[in-house]
């Protein structure tokens, strides 16, 4: 299993989407999604330095702290179950194009773990 790209997510009230990505276009960040409840921005010049802010998480019980995409998410599933951490969203296939799964690392932080479908 690799990992594809890591990303920080910061929790912010909704109207600090737009403030979000207007002060980090000032460093050179540009908006690649959103959804409304959340809204990653990316270096043009090196598209997997991202971050993403949330309002929310759309499925979740928590806004994660990071996100980890992986090329294999069910090994990785596998892999945490077996280490008995624990899951705090089980793995499923979102309607946005992903399949993921929420475990809490062992400082306590939520990472969300996924792959594009």
């Amino acid at each position: 299993m690799s990992i594809r790209r890591v990303v920080p997510n910061v929790r912010v009230q909704p109207e600090g989407l737009a403030r979000n990505r207007e002060f980090y276009g000032l460093l050179g960040f540009e908006e690649v999604m959103n959804q409304g409840w959340i809204m990653t921005l990316a270096a043009p010049s090196a598209p997997t330095a991202q971050v993403s802010f949330l309002t929310e998480d759309a499925t979740g019980p928590v806004v994660p702290d990071m996100s980890v995409e992986v090329d294999d998410v069910d090994a990785a599933y596998a892999a945490v179950r077996a280490s008995g951490a624990e899951i705090v969203h089980t793995l499923r296939d979102e309607e946005w194009g992903v399949r993921r799964f929420f475990v809490r690392d062992p400082a306590g932080r939520v990472v969300n773990v996924l792959g594009h479908r």
